[in-house]
């Protein structure tokens, strides 16, 4: 599973689609505070902060961005190298120039 090999932080930004009880309790034993919106059906809410939750929208911007080339979006590369080169490029197209 991606939260075993989450590097070591303080804070995990996750939206609804992730809000159980396992995936906290997993984040939690890692060290990190799980900042998970809870959803709407949820009877116990838990401790969420919208303040940190705002850094993740720069993130879904970033992929936002990347997929507008549609290479990147419909993976066409096969081998993980070249898919890897290829949003390299589409990064530096889209963000320095």
């Amino acid at each position: 599973m991606l939260i075993q090999q989450m590097p070591s932080s303080s804070l995990l930004n996750a939206d609804k689609g992730y809000d159980s009880d396992a995936i906290r309790r997993q984040v939690k034993e890692r060290g990190a505070f799980a900042n998970i919106p809870p959803k709407a059906n949820r009877k116990w809410k838990n401790c969420f902060s919208p303040y940190l939750y705002r850094d993740r929208n720069a993130i879904e911007r970033m992929f936002c961005r990347l997929k507008d080339f549609r290479r990147i979006a419909t993976r066409y590369d096969r081998l993980a190298t070249n898919f890897l080169a290829a949003t390299c490029i589409a990064a530096t197209v889209s963000y320095w120039l």
